[in-house]
C-alpha cells in the first residue's frame, strides 16, 4: 500500500528520472518491483505525480528494479544524487578506497 501525502516532489521527480533513464515503462517498473501487473502502471503514475508515496519497503524494491540506491529517490542534493547513482557501479574495493579519500579530505 502507499501513504497519501501532500507530495514529495523529490521522490516523484527522482523516480521518474530514474525510470526514464532505465528505459522502462511505468508498468514494466511496477512489475519488476513486484507490484500486481493490473495496478503496476497506475501505481507508478501516482508515485511519479506525487499523489502517493510508497512505503520504504516498496521504494527499496523500486530502487532495486532500477539498479539504484533507494537513497537516490529521497535526496534533494544534486551532487549527492550523482554520487549515489555512481556508487552502485563501484566494486567493494573501489567503495573502500573512495571512503578513505573522503575521510582524508574531510580531516583537513
Amino acid at each position: 500500500m502507499s501513504v497519501s501525502v501532500d507530495s514529495n516532489p523529490t521522490f516523484a521527480c527522482r523516480l521518474k528520472q530514474a525510470r526514464l533513464y532505465a528505459g522502462l515503462s511505468q508498468k514494466e517498473l511496477g512489475i519488476r518491483a513486484g507490484l500486481d501487473p493490473h495496478v503496476a502502471s497506475p501505481r507508478i503514475n501516482q508515485y511519479e505525480r506525487g499523489k502517493h508515496e510508497p512505503k520504504l519497503e516498496t521504494a527499496e524494491r523500486l530502487a532495486e528494479a532500477l539498479g539504484i540506491p533507494a537513497a537516490f529517490l529521497y535526496t534533494s542534493d544534486e551532487l549527492l544524487a550523482k554520487v549515489l547513482l555512481r556508487w552502485g557501479s563501484l566494486t567493494k574495493q573501489q567503495k573502500r578506497d573512495l571512503i578513505k579519500q573522503i575521510e582524508a579530505v574531510s580531516e583537513k
